[in-house]
């Protein structure tokens, strides 16, 4: 049995976004289906990606295709954001320092029982709690 993914909101939304070919590659090839690849997203992963794909990419994606892509995504192991785990996010925002939405996707990881998120958002091959983030951009130019 292998371990979940956890992938951030970031990592999906460059697999779209034509801006940056090579943030574009890197996305795609660590979304991509594979055997061996778990990968977990959460309530608030799909409503921020569509938020950012119709709103804030330079050639913004449709309505009708992001609301397409969400439905794609919800095929996904999907962590629902409730009250315990906004609070659980709440007080690790506090502890580690970090936003708010940053610690409800790492508390959100630790629910599905991923040990690794993929994210630019936080530092690179940092641990919080019993996840460490891969930022897999790190290295692209």
């Amino acid at each position: 049995m292998t371990e979940p993914t956890f992938v951030d909101t970031n990592v999906w939304v460059y697999a779209v976004d034509a801006a940056d070919p090579a943030k574009r590659k890197r996305a795609l090839e660590a979304t991509a289906p594979a055997p061996g690849r778990d990968l977990v997203v959460s309530t608030q992963v799909l409503t921020e990606f569509y938020a950012v794909v119709t709103r804030k990419l330079a050639v913004p994606v449709s309505v009708e295709d992001a609301e397409a892509m969400v439905r794609q995504l919800a095929v996904l192991p999907v962590v629902a954001i409730d009250a315990s785990l906004a609070e659980s996010a709440i007080a690790a925002s506090r502890e580690w320092q970090i936003s708010i939405w940053d610690a409800l996707i790492l508390r959100a990881a630790e629910v599905a029982g991923c040990r690794r998120v993929l994210s630019e958002d936080l530092a690179d091959a940092t641990t919080y709690g019993s996840v460490v983030v891969e930022n897999p951009f790190a290295n692209t130019r």
